[in-house]
This record gives structure tokens, sequence and C-alpha cells, in this order.
């Protein structure tokens, strides 16, 4: 099988369609953060899983709808779809329950540096499952962004096993999830659209399932804020939010690739951690960990401008090759004529 290069997705997309897309998914992630906090920290929702089945059903129910009025267009169920998404949907769910398990007893700044390793595992994914090969330039940005992760954590080394366990997990889920759903999009029938929906189709009973047998879905059930529209208004805001973020997920994995993807994920949360310096007044600053921090920015900063500046690069290495092919037919014909 041949080797796809990192930059060959510039002659598919435009660059406008991937840099967009990828502004999309941070600013949706952005967002979600903020409702997710609201309703969960502020209201004291009881259920992050429920509060996860809201965001599933509201995938279904969109897309439906859309596929009935045409706006969208994906196969219809049958028997082939489970092996078309297969393992997304284990993915999804090791994903979700690895990285609720992973917050318990790690600290914030080894959180955010353990996460970057799911960039190298992105990569290394992506080199041998779409056999795909990057340019050294890309591979250092890469390792500046994990450096400065670690500069910026090296302060706080309290070791907790169980918690590393559950990231260094949860990392592997998210990798292997990304770079699964870069390769289901090109399968026919199923395109971005019914990548989303099955999706949410197959693991949604089960989650819901898991709710019940848990008492999850009990305490969510019987939340005392029900009552008010304030929390049903943030909590239908949540689920929305929560299928905007799925489809800029996809979305971005689409018009890029799945590293990417993953790279402006912590591109995000760097950003939020220096907003957080300036306002909400609850960063404990320290020269180590903003030094960190300006080196993990700075590698993000670098591998977007290598990525979305090849797009440019590419098109115009591909507009010089097409005028030497046309100029070199005009040679042939001129001198057949003579």
């Amino acid at each position: 099988m041949m080797s796809a290069p990192a930059g060959q997705e510039a002659a598919e997309h435009s660059g406008l369609h991937k840099f967009v897309s990828a502004v999309f998914y941070a600013g949706s992630s952005f967002l979600i953060t903020v409702v997710n906090k609201t309703v969960l920290t502020s209201f004291r929702f009881p259920s992050y899983m429920c509060l996860g089945i809201g965001q599933m059903i509201t995938t279904l129910v969109v897309l439906y709808a859309a596929k009935k009025r045409k706006t969208v267009q994906f196969q219809d169920f049958d028997k082939s779809v489970l092996l078309k998404m297969f393992p997304l949907p284990l993915l999804y769910v090791g994903n979700h329950i690895t990285g609720l398990a992973s917050t318990k007893k790690l600290s914030l700044p080894m959180f955010t540096v353990l996460r970057k390793f799911t960039i190298l595992m992105t990569m290394i994914l992506e080199i041998y499952i779409l056999r795909k090969t990057f340019p050294k330039r890309l591979v250092y940005s890469v390792v500046a962004i994990i450096f400065g992760a670690m500069v910026a954590a090296s302060s706080d080394l309290a070791f907790d096993v169980e918690s590393y366990t559950f990231i260094l997990l949860n990392d592997a889920f998210t990798a292997a999830s990304g770079v699964y759903t870069k390769k289901k999009l090109g399968i026919e029938g199923l395109g971005k659209y019914g990548v989303l929906f099955y999706n949410s189709l197959i693991i949604v009973i089960p989650t819901l399932l898991a709710s019940a047998f848990t008492g999850d879905l009990h305490k969510a059930v019987t939340f005392e804020d029900w009552v008010k529209a304030t929390f049903i208004c943030c909590f239908l805001m949540s689920c929305f939010m929560g299928f905007v973020l799925m489809y800029s997920i996809v979305l971005c994995s689409h018009y890029n690739s799945a590293l990417t993807t993953t790279v402006v994920g912590a591109i995000k949360n760097v950003a939020v951690a220096f907003i957080g310096i300036f306002v909400g007044g609850d960063y404990l600053f320290s020269w180590t960990n903003f030094l960190g921090l300006s080196i993990c920015m700075s590698g993000g900063l670098v591998y977007s401008y290598l990525t979305f500046n090849n797009e440019t690069s590419g098109k115009n290495t591909e507009g010089t090759q097409e005028l030497k092919i046309h100029i070199a037919e005009d040679l042939k014909e001129k001198y057949s004529a003579s």
C-alpha cells in the first residue's frame, strides 16, 4: 500500500475549508466547555452520563429530521452499517469512560501534560493505520508541544498509578477514535453525517442501560432543578452544543488530518489556560508553568502555520507543474506540425 504524505490533502480541499473547519472546531470546543461547566458545576447536575445521552439523542433527532427533509444524505440502516462503523463506537465509549475516570485524582498540570501524548499517539496511528508520512518540521512542532506541556507540569509531579493509567488509556482511545473517524469518512454510504448518526445510534442504548444500572439515570430524573427555566435552557443548550461539537470534530477531520484535529484541540486548551492567567483568578502563576505553556503554544502555532501554509505551497507547485505540461504539449504539437 502506498503511503500518503500529510500534505496530500491540500490537493483535495481548499485552504479556506481546512482553516475554517479547524476554527469552527476550536470555537465549538470552547463554547461547550463553558456550557457544560454551567450545567455540571453551577447547577450541580449529578450525571455526566445523562448529559452525554442528551447530546447523543439531539444528534439523532437533528440528523434524522435533516435526512427526512433531504437536507443531508446517508445510507439507511442495515447489517452492513455495523461492520462499516466498527470499531468506532467502542472507541468512543472507551474514550468517554477513561476520560471521566482520569480526572478523579490527577492535578490539572499533570492532566494537561499527559493529555498532550494524544498528539504523539495520533501521529503514530496515522503512520501505521492510514499509511501517512509527515515532514520533519511537523514532527519537530509536535515534539515542541509535548516538551512545553512537560515543562509546564514539571513543578507538579505527584505520581498516581491509577490516574496515570486511566489518562494514558484515554489518550490511546482519543487518538484511535480520531484516526478511525478519518478512515470511516471515506467509506461509501456513510460520509460525515452517517458516521455521526450511526455512532450515536449504536452507543445511545448501551449508555442509557448503563446509566440506569448504576443509578445515574435516577439521580438525573429526580434532580430538583428541572422546574427552573434557566436550568432547562442551559441543559438544552448543552445538548445542542454536544451535537455541534461532534459535527465540528467530524468536519475538521474531513477537511484536515486526524493529527491536525488533535493539535487544534490542544491549542484551544492552552489558549484557555492563557486566558485563565488574566481572567477568573484561579490560576496559580509560576514562571515554569508560564514558560511551558508558551513553548506549547508556539509549537501549536508553528504546526498550524506549516499545515495551512502548505495548502498554498501545494497549489502553487501544482499550478507550476500544469503550466510545464501545457508548454511541453504546445511545443510537441508545434514541432509535429512542422
